[in-house]
């Protein structure tokens, strides 16, 4: 059975001539499963997660939660919980008060409250941090309560928006890892929102691309940045530069002075190569694609590199800390398979 499921939703914010924008979706979050739903600013995600909530309701189609039709229903009757942006704590009451909070005010006493409160609390490994208040966490554990304070519920369905922005990098690496720890620990169906392409692709079992209220694209992490299937999620999908290549019937794809094999079946044609940065190699002198290095950052595990070539400019990211590279100096760039995706222009 499905955990979460759009049929045909649109969603307009006005009278009847104000413009879609959700525009005819459909998907399904599998039980049990932790589904992304990814996209720039915009793209109407947080307007999906928001319509699963029962905070905003479907211009048109239906929405079903374990199989329930919920379309006509308000938040608090469909055994769902938010995970917000800001984590919307309460700053007067204490951590274990905060968990204990919603169970409180839907009449469950207070010793059953507090027991509970106490196995959500250890779930998301806060035990010992009952009395402290919100201002003496830090930002990670203010987000653990956030999360304890929604699995306390028992929710059929749990719902992240954008729930790692106020972290710094190093935090938000953990964190993502403890919601999927979690989720996958406790069997959760989870919808998540993000504009992180590497959040996205390192917590989901299942990615939706949106773009301007429509599904671009969906599947498995692998799936969409392997073979993204348009150039719009190619684009998007992890830093990728577009180019102009021509394919031949026989899978040979020439992008400049550089020819390389399609991966998937293509047509001959025009096509478009969407290339990673870390699918280049780089080196002094060889066949390849001639470029000038225009920019260099050494980062301690990789170098990022700017050059300017024949097909424009190519941003590469290399391995290969021990090359002395200056702006100014000649260098060959090769492409390797992995990490080129072949789109239809």
């Amino acid at each position: 059975m499905s955990g979460i499921e759009f049929v045909r939703v649109t969603k307009r914010y006005g009278g009847a001539g104000a413009p879609l924008v959700i525009r005819g979706v459909d998907f399904t979050v599998p039980r049990g499963t932790l589904t992304t739903i990814l996209g720039p600013s915009g793209c109407g995600k947080t307007t999906l997660l928001r319509m699963v909530a029962g905070l905003d309701s479907p211009s048109s189609g239906r929405i079903l939660i374990d199989g329930r039709d919920v379309t006509d229903q308000g938040p608090a009757e469909r055994n769902v919980c938010m995970v917000f942006q800001s984590y919307a704590l309460f700053p007067h009451l204490s951590v274990i008060g905060n968990v204990g909070y919603g169970l409180s005010v839907s009449g469950v006493s207070r010793d059953t409250t507090a027991q509970r409160a106490r196995a959500a609390l250890a779930a998301v490994g806060l035990e010992g941090y009952e009395a402290r208040m919100p201002g003496e966490l830090s930002g990670g554990q203010q987000q653990r309560v956030a999360v304890a304070r929604a699995l306390v519920l028992e929710p059929s369905v749990m719902l992240f928006d954008e729930p790692l922005s106020n972290l710094d990098a190093r935090l938000r690496r953990s964190m993502r890892q403890e919601i999927r720890d979690l989720q996958q620990r406790l069997g959760l169906t989870v919808a998540y929102v993000t504009h992180d392409q590497s959040e996205a692709l390192a917590v989901s079992d299942q990615v939706i691309v949106m773009n301007t209220g429509v599904i671009a694209q969906t599947g498995t992490p692998r799936e969409l940045y392997e073979r993204p299937g348009s150039v719009f999620v190619a684009g998007f999908m992890g830093e990728a530069m577009l180019f102009d290549g021509v394919a031949q019937d026989d899978g040979t794809v020439t992008v400049g002075p550089l020819q390389l094999r399609a991966s998937q079946p293509v047509g001959a044609g025009r096509v478009k190569v969407a290339v990673r940065p870390e699918a280049w190699s780089i080196a002094r002198e060889g066949a390849g694609l001639p470029g000038r290095v225009t920019g260099c950052a050494y980062l301690g595990s990789h170098v990022e590199m700017n050059l300017q070539t024949a097909l424009g400019a190519v941003f590469v990211v290399s391995p290969d800390v021990d090359q002395n590279w200056r702006i100014g100096d000649d260098a060959v760039l090769l492409l390797a398979q992995r990490g080129v995706s072949i789109v239809v222009a």
